[in-house]
């Protein structure tokens, strides 16, 4: 072989070895390229994923401190409500008394005085009741509301509407709203109510 001929098979094989390594770094630069773009897309995901549980945390830190908020301000309303049920009992007391003394005019000066203290003291007690949103439930004449009432029995009252509060044997309290206490009552039976057999 001739020099040149030499030349030109090294020049061949230097071109070859030179488009063989061009065409190496072109697709080491693709991969490289494609590696990158998987690798962005995973950090996208991930972006997306952790904004997702930040705004689902927020919104779980926003219930909690909604609920927080309600059970404070329930304690706050109903905080009186086991003073209050621990009172009802004297209320009711001072009620009896004012009644036993009713009719009795002619009992005397004492007997008329300690009625008047015993009505002052109930009515203090009962402005004091009112002061912290505790209310009587008086339902006389008013339908029956399970909720609110206790039936004590069933009495024909031709006058009144069925299933209408017909007397209170004792009133019934709400503190905000909520009962305390629910009133016993006397609800009136429908006119053409089937007869129950007690004996059966």
């Amino acid at each position: 072989m001739s020099t040149e001929e030499n030349r030109n098979e090294q020049a061949e094989e230097l071109k070859d070895a030179a488009e063989a390594s061009v065409e190496e770094v072109l697709a080491g630069e693709q991969d490289t390229e494609q590696g990158e773009v998987t690798e962005l897309d995973s950090l996208k995901a991930q972006v997306q994923e952790f904004q997702e549980q930040m705004l689902r945390t927020q919104a779980e830190m926003q219930n909690i401190r909604r609920r927080a908020e309600m059970d404070v301000e329930k304690a706050h309303k109903f905080a009186l409500e086991k003073f209050v049920k621990e009172l009802l009992p004297v209320a009711d007391s001072l009620e009896k008394a004012v009644e036993s003394t009713e009719g009795q005019e002619n009992a005397g000066d004492l007997v008329a005085s300690i009625r008047q203290g015993v009505g002052m003291t109930l009515s203090l007690l009962e402005s004091s009741l009112k002061k912290f949103n505790v209310e009587p439930l008086n339902p006389v004449g008013e339908p029956f509301n399970p909720q609110q009432h206790e039936a004590m029995s069933m009495v024909p009252a031709p006058n009144a509407e069925p299933n209408s509060v017909v007397a209170v044997v004792q009133k019934g309290y709400l503190l905000n709203g909520r009962v305390v206490r629910p009133a016993m009552v006397m609800v009136a039976k429908a006119q053409d109510a089937p007869k129950i057999d007690e004996q059966a």
